[in-house]
């Protein structure tokens, strides 16, 4: 008997099937970054089509390495930094002709968006390596022909002639917290996205510029507290909800003459959100909008004449989001698209006033990828198979016929080369780490770049569970969400639940791809006994513009109910228990895990507030009055969905994180949701990480920062 239970013990030794698999910790989340599969996102076609560059880590430094499309082989390598000593290249560009690189190092972060770094020039023909200057400079862009540099310095415009080394000047009333030539302020950054604002004509004999004048925005002041004996303090411009905007112009600025001319238009738009050239290098289009952001005109403006005119109007009953799908076509026409049938969808509209509907569907192009106008075929992802997955089809604009070319259900990521021969594809699913292919515009696919393989036999060794993705209906609405469950799940226990959401407008949580970073801290949750869930409440994306814009004037009323409903639903189910729900997000996350531990304080015995919003007056103007209007417009808007004006409800254990620098949502926030708390005697922790901005992160911070979520869950959920 003794010698058969040793062959047996041997046999458990042994046999893989029977091994212990690990459960996550968050040293291997934060501290080892365990959980990080590689990504193929550095490729950059060059002008034949038929090959793409990929900035790639070398032992020595780093490598521009030119690869082909058909086959992804190696054909050469264009740059290396060891060679001539560089410091980490952070990005580079081609010129046009693609003789030169412009390189960017030692880059420095400004807010979300915008840095500033050390730029070299390198002559790919003559292995020459130029520096263009000693100063960091912001938005080096090269000229059409490649001889010259336009860029950003101390918020005046200079123009760099590469061969001679002379520079020049081009606007001189730039002036930190007062004018900003050729870059945007903090809000328009944030908000509209735009970064660089400045423009080269086809021919580059014009460059087209924003001018800020912010001298009449209120200032915001942010303590630093480094390690000096006094803290040092950062101002700088933030227009919050109800507050005076930055006074923007367009500008010409002609190269030949030397001279600047400002753009008249017959209306003074409180946002121009997008400048583009057309194919003329004359005629420069730019997008004009009121202040409730629900009345856009398309102009065109001359460069030779200065006159300008509206193409079209396009209006909203709620408000219009700004895109960059805008592509202007060879024969005077331009792709654009718009929600005005309910759905986002492709129009092509001609510079004649002409307009053609494209694609229609009670679904949504979620991508625009591009024309090959040679074929007249349109490339595009969209949510026809589903609001959760992106699928990308091709339509012929002859026949007006479209295929599918993706061939899995899931979340496919698309790159072309220039000349629409090939794309790289990159697929996930909820439960898949994303795999990397190439294919020839048809959809064939030629080669696997990644599949993971390495990542994914590294997962085997964990105790994971799958995600599952369905829906939840409530009397108001359909709603998709996504549970983990404990990898032993056993459906006669009770479990308590833990919820997570941003729920902010347009966004998705609950999509099927792969999220990586908090997928991992979910299956740790999960491994520890929780049942985590997700929902994308009403406001959300990928649904339609109803579905999207039903929660205008009132952020935060609709997707609390549908939250709260969520939460009813998962608490009814047998395996949960009701009694332990606790919900957690960051940002609009954070404000909406605010509300639920207040005003669902019936229903939510724990939430965490990572960087919350706990007031809309305290945001910036263009995010809040896009979905708000302004203060004094909608004050019980404003007010009647506000944390603070619900603290007297809290009842469970609520957790406020922020970071003393977040430039973004301020720490007034937090600061005014604590002195209503302590008004109302109501218990609560906090933790402030200083220095840190709206991420927090750097060093040990986000190890301390999700050891601290943990445990608060583990001792009081």
């Amino acid at each position: 008997m003794k010698k058969i239970l040793l062959i047996c013990l041997g046999f458990l030794v042994i046999n893989p099937m029977f091994s212990q698999k690990k459960n996550i910790t968050l040293d291997d989340l934060w501290k080892n970054y365990s959980f990080f599969p590689k990504n193929y996102n550095s490729l950059n076609s060059m002008n034949n089509g038929e090959h793409y560059v990929s900035l790639e880590n070398s032992e020595l430094g780093q490598e521009l390495n030119v690869y082909k499309y058909k086959d992804g082989e190696k054909v050469r390598t264009l740059f290396k930094s060891d060679e001539f000593d560089l410091k980490r290249i952070t990005n580079y560009s081609f010129s046009n002709d693609e003789k030169k690189l412009l390189l960017e190092t030692q880059s420095e972060k400004i807010y979300r968006y915008s840095s500033r770094s050390i730029y070299y020039v390198y002559n790919i023909f003559t292995d020459k390596l130029k520096k263009i200057s000693d100063d960091k400079l912001m938005f080096a862009t090269f000229s059409p022909d490649g001889n010259k540099i336009a860029y950003v310095l101390d918020n005046n415009i200079y123009i760099h002639e590469i061969n001679s080394g002379r520079t020049k000047q081009v606007t001189f009333d730039g002036q930190k917290n007062q004018i900003i030539n050729g870059a945007s302020d903090w809000v328009y950054e944030e908000e509209f996205g735009l970064v660089r604002s400045f423009e080269w004509s086809p021919d580059g004999e014009h460059i087209a510029y924003y001018k800020f004048d912010e001298t009449n925005v209120k200032e915001f002041s942010m303590d630093l507290f480094k390690g000096g004996l006094y803290p040092t303090q950062e101002v700088f411009k933030y227009p919050k909800a109800g507050e005076e905007n930055s006074v923007v112009r367009i500008y010409f600025y002609n190269l030949k003459e030397d001279k600047s001319t400002y753009i008249y238009t017959e209306k003074d738009y409180e946002y121009i959100p997008r400048i583009k050239w057309t194919k003329n290098s004359n005629l420069l289009a730019l997008y004009g909008m009121n202040r409730h952001q629900n009345e856009l005109d398309f102009v065109l403006a001359d460069a030779t004449s200065n006159t300008n005119k509206v193409l079209f109007t396009e209006k909203n009953n709620y408000y219009i989001d700004i895109h960059d799908n805008l592509t202007f076509l060879p024969d005077d026409n331009f792709i654009w698209t718009s929600e005005k049938d309910g759905f986002n969808h492709i129009y092509i509209k001609g510079l004649d006033g002409s307009e053609q509907q494209i694609t229609k569907g009670d679904w949504e192009v979620t991508s625009f990828d591009g024309v090959d106008s040679d074929k007249m075929e349109l490339y595009y992802r969209s949510t026809e198979e589903g609001s959760i997955n992106r699928t990308l089809y091709v339509h012929n604009l002859f026949t007006g016929k479209k295929r599918k070319l993706s061939t899995q259900i899931g979340n496919n990521s698309i790159k072309f080369s220039d000349n629409f021969k090939y794309y790289l594809n990159s697929y996930s699913n909820a439960n898949t780490a994303p795999y990397y292919t190439l294919h020839k515009s048809n959809g064939e696919q030629l080669k696997i770049l990644e599949d993971n393989a390495e990542f994914n036999a590294k997962m085997k060794e964990f105790n994971l569970s799958k995600k599952e993705i369905f829906s939840i209906k409530t009397e108001e609405a359909e709603l998709n969400a996504w549970m983990i469950k404990p990898p032993n799940f056993d459906s006669n226990k009770k479990y308590p639940l833990f919820m997570f959401l941003y729920g902010g407008p347009g966004s998705q949580q609950v999509k099927n791809s792969f999220g990586w970073t908090n997928y991992y801290w979910y299956q740790m949750l999960a491994q520890n006994g929780y049942i985590v869930a997700c929902v994308d409440n009403r406001g959300t994306g990928g649904k339609g513009s109803e579905f999207k814009k039903m929660t205008y004037k009132e952020l935060g009323k609709y997707e609390l109910i549908d939250q709260i409903n969520a939460a009813k639903y998962f608490g009814n189910l047998d395996y949960i228990d009701s009694k332990r729900i606790g919900i957690q997000g960051w940002s609009y996350g954070g404000y909406m895990s605010s509300l639920a531990i207040t005003k669902g304080a019936d229903i939510f015995s724990l939430a965490i507030a990572v960087a919350p919003v706990t007031n809309w007056r305290y945001y910036d103007n263009i995010y809040t009055e896009r979905y708000m209007q302004t203060p004094q417009e909608n004050a019980n808007g404003y007010d009647e969905n506000s944390p603070i004006n619900h603290v007297d409800k809290l009842k469970g254990d609520y957790l406020l994180i922020h970071g003393s620098a977040d430039d973004n949502v301020h720490v007034q926030n937090s600061m005014e949701m604590i002195s209503a708390l302590v008004k109302a005697n109501k218990k609560f922790d906090l933790f402030i990480y200083p220095d840190k901005n709206h991420g927090i992160y750097g060093g040990n911070t986000r190890l301390h920062l999700y050891q601290k979520m943990t445990d608060f869950i583990l001792k009081n959920l």
